[in-house]
């Protein structure tokens, strides 16, 4: 190899997806002047670089999540418990565009979206069936949902008191990332000040009522897939996490008492140091604005705690059995990085829901890394590699530039009110896709070793019935219950949302006499009125 070609810059430079240069050689002399404690430490120690807890996974393996949900409740409960036989070790519910949106299965606009890409809630009867034989004191559950969070956290509390749990053991997490949902996903209903608001009655209501719940995850993940690199996920991720703790502080919550609950969800994708440097990044700085931003003297409260999914984006259509090396390898990275849960994408997901099979595969390649791979026994194997240390100072040195520039904009929701984030993340994804395009960005069967074959893998399909369900069983509610119980408990929901009072507590009245998701998000569009997107933000 030409000497020129070793050369930082040089014709063969190598770059992360967040444009730091791969150098052709790490030695003592990248970290020689490093502040090892400081910076390093011990796992479960501050800044919590190597891990949240002392002995990582050698005590307890990740939780073991598989997304999952589609049609009506009876038919994802089916798949949860097929999931929990097979040895998940936690739950996590994807929602039907309808429910993420506050509608009803019945409203116009849900049309021939009811049970596409989750499952369908409407009403607390829907809840119950969903969770029916699943003990929720013995799992923990993950909720992908943003707007209305709110219903269907108080939907999952109401569920278990019927089944007689302690709902003070409850163990889970609520998306509730609301801020995120404006820049990179779109499933927003209210404006940012009343969404804010509702958010920080969740941290109230769950400090008094569901300690062991974590009220926000603080979402990447989303921000990743629409096209963002490494280190605007990690930055924007933080940022938006700084906007949420300064609401609370702002709204009377000492921080030491909700910032516990808090918890993140980033996105795992091939370039497998870059990841694990992310992550080691993520907890040294977030522990660093905890304690000095914020003056958070908890330990729990400077811990960035983390869910991790394998980056749904990256599968591809062609040769989806590729997919499964892909996921492996972005799992592998969130365990070397730390990951606190993981769900692992299933390899036929580019092309339709999953399988029973390829669902299985996936929850299989999380077991393997964690019982036969050896990187479980080690907390934070790849701490003091030379080229690992050196890329988490690189990435961090990367996120902390553009949360400079999210500060001097005067922060998170100002900065997404100018469309800053927005338009840092499509020029990301053009370039992107700019670098596949012309091939320097190797896709393997995709750009490159292509086949042309046509996989031959059987596809799940979703019941389109599963609409005409839902309806009969509104009509069917609306007939049963107490519809005067319904209204005044709406009625006092409405009072609520007018005052200061927290609105967890009427609304979960309203959902106990069977309001449904869509009445009570009715009552909050009246009250709060609907944000409309669009380009920039102008709020």
């Amino acid at each position: 190899m030409a000497k020129d070609e070793l050369t930082p810059g040089g014709p063969s430079a190598r770059f992360t997806d967040s444009g730091v240069e791969f150098r052709p050689e790490y030695t003592w002399a990248d970290v020689a002047d490093k502040d090892w404690e400081a910076d390093v430490g011990s796992a479960g120690e501050f800044p919590f670089t190597r891990g949240v807890y002392p002995s990582m996974y050698r005590g307890r393996l990740w939780t073991m999540r598989q997304y999952a949900g589609f049609a009506s409740a009876e038919e994802s409960n089916r798949r949860y418990h097929y999931l929990l036989e097979r040895g998940q070790t936690g739950l996590s519910v994807a929602f039907d565009l309808p429910t993420q949106m506050g509608y009803d299965s019945d409203h116009p606009l849900s049309e021939g979206e009811v049970g596409k890409v989750g499952v369908a809630i409407d009403s607390l009867r829907d809840m119950e069936a969903l969770f029916e034989g699943i003990p929720l004191d013995k799992v923990s559950t993950s909720m992908t949902i943003n707007s209305p969070a709110a219903v269907l956290l108080l939907m999952y509390e109401l569920v278990a008191e019927k089944q007689g749990v302690d709902t003070r053991r409850l163990r889970g997490t609520i998306q509730n990332d609301i801020l995120k949902e404006y820049v990179a996903r779109g499933t927003y209903i209210f404006p940012p000040a009343p969404s804010m608001r509702i958010i920080t009655d969740i941290f109230a209501y769950c400090q008094a009522n569901l300690p062991n719940w974590n009220t926000i995850s603080i979402s990447g993940y989303h921000i990743r897939e629409a096209g963002s690199s490494a280190a605007e996920e990690l930055a924007f991720t933080l940022a938006n996490g700084i906007a949420y703790v300064k609401a609370a502080v702002e709204a009377g919550l000492q921080v030491d008492a909700f910032a516990g609950q808090l918890s993140f969800f980033f996105n795992a994708h091939n370039n497998l140091l870059e990841e694990v440097a992310k992550y080691r990044a993520a907890r040294r700085m977030w522990a660093d604005i905890m304690r000095d931003r914020f003056g958070a003297t908890d330990p729990k409260s400077q811990m960035l705690r983390f869910h991790t999914q394998t980056a749904g984006c990256t599968l591809t259509a062609q040769q989806p059995h590729n997919n499964v090396v892909r996921v492996a390898l972005q799992a592998l990275a969130a365990v070397l990085g730390g990951t606190q849960s993981l769900h692992t994408n299933s390899f036929d997901e580019a092309l339709a829901l999953p399988s029973d099979e390829s669902v299985a595969i996936a929850l299989r390649t999380q077991q393997i890394i964690g019982y036969e791979s050896g990187v479980a026994d080690i907390p934070d194997p790849l701490a003091g590699s030379f080229a690992v240390e050196t890329l988490t100072d690189d990435i961090q040195a990367k996120a902390q530039e553009l949360m400079d520039e999210i500060d001097r904009l005067g922060g998170a929701v100002k900065a997404i009110e100018q469309g800053f984030m927005q338009r840092a993340i499509e020029d990301s994804a053009y370039e992107y896709q700019r670098a596949i395009e012309r091939g320097d960005r190797v896709v393997v069967g995709l750009n490159k070793f292509a086949s042309g074959e046509k996989p031959c893998i059987a596809l799940h399909r979703v019941d389109p019935s599963v609409q005409a369900l839902q309806e009969r069983r509104l009509a069917v509610l609306r007939e049963e219950r107490d519809q005067a119980a319904v209204d005044a408990a709406l009625e006092r929901m409405r009072e609520a949302a007018r005052s200061s009072d927290n609105l967890l507590y009427p609304m979960k009245e309203a959902l106990r006499a069977y309001a449904t998701l869509g009445e009570i998000a009715g009552v909050l569009r009246q009250e709060f009125g609907e944000f409309k997107g669009g380009g920039s933000l102008h709020i």
